[in-house]
This record gives structure tokens, sequence and C-alpha cells, in this order.
């Protein structure tokens, strides 16, 4: 079995991260997590000098905010409550 590569994520001294580390961390494409951010439906971003950054704090309780269950239908049915 070939062995798992840990990503390289560079978090800034104040939490920060750039939206390729964010979506590294959260194990989601750049692509996706730019989507979630148009729909309103990711994390809290902030914009600073026309860059995109997330604070891992954010990151964290966003993760935590989903339901999480043991099936994809349990998902589905708590989802949809």
């Amino acid at each position: 079995m070939p062995e798992l590569k840990q990503p390289e994520i560079v978090i800034y001294p104040d939490g920060r991260l750039d939206r390729r580390n964010a979506s590294a961390y959260l194990g989601c494409s750049v692509k996706t997590l730019a989507m979630h951010a148009c729909t309103g439906t990711g994390p809290k971003f902030i914009r600073l000098g026309g860059k995109v950054f997330y604070f891992k704090d954010d990151l964290d309780a966003w993760i935590a905010s989903h339901p999480k269950g043991t099936s994809t239908a349990q998902l589905r049915a708590v989802s949809v409550s």
C-alpha cells in the first residue's frame, strides 16, 4: 500500500491561511472553497490586498458545524430536517 503524503500547510503567525492552504487544510479543492465563498455556504473569510484569507479557528468552527453521521442516508435525513 502506498504511503500517504501529508500536505504542507502554511499558517501565518496570526492564524491566517490563504485559499490554497485553507483548501488543503479542509481537504477540498481551491475551486470548491471559492464556490462556497460565492454562495455563502463556506467558512468566514476576509479580503486583504485583493487576496482571500481564512482564519484557522473559523475553518475549525465550520468543520464542527457540519452534521456527523454513519451513513449518507443518515446525513441526508439530518440535512432535510
